[in-house]
Order: structure tokens, then sequence, then C-alpha cells
């Protein structure tokens, strides 16, 4: 019987250097873009690179530049916010633009998961970070900070002494948008379900449906709930509404979790979906579009807005304090039968 042959050996940058005819240092700068290279010497040595087979080190680039050419994504939300039980809700389609985008620079994303205890941020070795919604005293910023890395926060953070470091998520223009569409649609009476922390969107949408309220003359009914209880929390706060004001003909459960459980306090109280109350909710995600009635919701604009969060990150990196903070696209309304009157 034959005997398989050693491995075949991986070509190194000496391999490299020498079918070029140059130096090892000409090889890494060419290939890396660094130093006074001719630039028909720079192609030539890519091309023979690329002839041979060669792959950098990238182990070894780390270690020369001081750098785990990793970022992570974090965030203090609890889970039965982020994910829920598919694990495929908002935290999960922003990890995957970040991915996306930092693997474009070279950089690998290290996914956090929203933890109550055990091992964080302090337990990965990476560059910087990007914190998902924090609250005003976010732990995962404390973290950061504490180590000294760089971060960029997607959404504001409450009390943040500037946002030149953050992508603003628009909170108080989606739920404009959204109350618009209702009135649009017949509502007078709307109540709002946010969330009981002190998140930048629940702060903002909260002013804002307030402000409206009061221009219209009519009440603000705003209930909060505490995010680790998910759709529970949001059947609860619907249900004792729904008691203390049996004249709501609209909910803005502004957390998708709490707006399926609004839908089962509505159901359950005898009422109908949409005819008497409509359901609305922020995050246009699988909760809302695999709701029964599915729910009306908001394009954020999530996959630009995580893209420019890495890439605010990114210039933070190399030094360009002064990079411009982008701002999510406009959100968009997606009308479903859960605010649709007449629709089936």
């Amino acid at each position: 019987m034959a005997t398989p042959g050693p491995a075949a050996r991986r070509p190194t940058i000496a391999d490299v250097a020498a079918a070029a005819g140059v130096s090892r240092t000409t090889v890494s700068h060419s290939l890396n873009g660094l130093g006074k290279v001719d630039p028909r010497t720079r192609e030539r040595v890519k091309a023979i690179a690329a002839e041979l087979g060669y792959r950098p080190n990238l182990r070894a680039q780390r270690l020369r530049r001081g750098r785990a050419q990793a970022i992570a994504l974090a965030s203090s939300m609890p889970f039965a916010v982020a994910g829920g039980p598919s694990r495929l809700g908002f935290y999960m389609e922003v990890a995957a633009a970040a991915a996306e985008r930092a693997l474009t620079h070279g950089y690998a994303l290290v996914l956090v998961p929203p933890v109550e205890s055990g091992p964080g941020l302090e337990s990965v070795d990476i560059d910087g970070a990007i914190v998902v919604e924090p609250e005003q005293d976010d732990d995962v910023v404390r973290q950061l900070r504490d180590r000294g890395l760089p971060y960029v926060t997607l959404g504001r953070q409450v009390g943040a002494a500037d946002d030149a470091s953050s992508v603003d998520l628009h909170g108080g223009l989606v739920i404009e948008l959204l109350l618009e569409h209702l009135h649009g649609q017949g509502a007078r009476c709307p109540a709002l379900i946010i969330g009981s922390g002190t998140r930048q969107s629940y702060v903002e949408v909260r002013a804002v449906f307030e402000r409206i309220a009061a221009e219209q003359g009519r009440p603000a009914l705003v209930a909060t709930a505490p995010e680790q209880d998910g759709e529970q929390a949001g059947y609860d706060r619907c249900s004792r509404l729904l008691r203390e004001h049996p004249e709501i003909d609209a909910v803005c459960a502004m957390v998708d979790a709490f707006a399926i459980g609004a839908i089962r306090a509505i159901a359950d109280s005898g009422r109908v979906i949409p005819d008497d109350i409509m359901v609305v909710t922020r995050y246009d995600g699988i909760r809302a579009k695999t709701c029964r009635p599915p729910l009306t919701a908001v394009d954020l604009g999530l996959g630009q807005a995580t893209g420019d969060a890495v890439e605010l990150l990114l210039a933070l990196l190399e030094g360009g304090a002064d990079a411009p903070a982008p701002s999510a696209p406009r959100p968009r309304v997606v009308p479903r039968a859960s605010s649709l009157r007449g629709a089936r």
C-alpha cells in the first residue's frame, strides 16, 4: 500500500522574496501597502505571491501591530428583548450586519451575548466595541471605559458628553410616524408601552408621545414594563391599560416582545385587532413578520446604521477622532394587518 507523501509546505514570505528577487521587507511592504515601493515592483510582488498561493500569517500580523484585529458587539439588553426564543431578533440582525462590514476591513466580530451574570467584555481580546442602545449608566460602557477601549453606540446614550461616537436611530421620529399612521387609520386614543429603563429610545419616544398628546388635547396614556419579563410584561401592562382605559383604540408597544404580549391581552379582553384596537411596534423583525396578525412596524435601516457604526469605530481606531457621526436612514413605517382596518 502506498503511503501518502508529506503535506505540501505552505509558501512563506521568504519564498515570495526569492521568486521576486527582492527582500522580505519589500514583500511585506508590497502586500500590506506600506513603505515606499515602486508601483511596478509592488504589483509584481502581489502577482508572484498570488501565483505561489502565499497567505500572510494573520497571527504574526496582529502581534506586529499590537492589535487583536477584532471588535465586539455588546449590549445590556436582556435576552428576552434582544433575541427571544428564536434568537433571530434585533440583536442578531445587528450582529450579522456588523460582522459583514467588519470582515471587509480585516476585522473579526466578537459577539458578546446579553448575559445577566458571568464573564463579559473583560474576558475577550478586542480593539474596540459597538454597544447597542446603552442605558444611561450602562455596565457595558463602564467596562469599556475601564479598559480604555474606544466604542461607538448604536443609538445615542442618555447623558453622554457628546454624540460624536454614536449613530442616531431617530427614536422621536419613529413614534411620530407610527402615530401619524394610526391617526390615518382612525385612532383617537392611543396608548404607549415602553421599557422601564433609561435607553435613549424610551426617553425620546415618551417625550414625543406626551407632546403630541398635549397638542391633540388627549390624555398621554403611558405604561412602562421591565425588559427582562419580555412578552409577559407586555401582556400585563396592556391588560391593565385596557381595564383602566377601555376607550383605548390603539397600542404602540415599542418593544416587539411587548407587542406580542399586548396582542394576547387584547384577544383575552374580547376585543378584535384591528377593528377595536390597533397594535404597532418599533422594530420590523421576525416577531413582527410572523405574528398573527402581522404587526405594523418600522424599518429602522439597521443594516446601514450598523455598517456606519462599524466604519465610525474603525475610524476611531485609526486615529480619526474628528470623524463625523453618521445618522441612520430615515425610518419607514411598514403597514400590516394589525393596524389596517378592514384588512384581513
